[in-house]
């Protein structure tokens, strides 16, 4: 969906909310708008480097690999 449609269509559906509705809507949209992500630059995680043993990340990548390219359908 583009923007200028899911503008569109939020409009659609806010006119159809009572006013109070409406303000808690534009509450929500405030709070996604102002939330930061909080996270940590990758230097600071650098001293991780090397930590997991080769094998390991072989064992984990086919672990990944088998089990989470599959679709199960009905799961959500």
């Amino acid at each position: 969906m583009t923007h200028l449609k899911l503008e569109k269509a939020l409009h659609e559906q806010l006119a159809h909310l009572p006013i109070g509705q409406q303000h808690k809507v534009l509450d929500f949209a405030r709070s996604l708008a102002s939330t930061q992500l909080k996270g940590m630059p990758g230097s600071s995680l650098l001293r991780f480097a090397g930590i997991i043993r080769s094998d390991d990340l072989q064992t984990m990548a086919q672990v990944i690999e088998d089990g989470c390219e599959q679709v199960i359908s009905g799961e959500w």
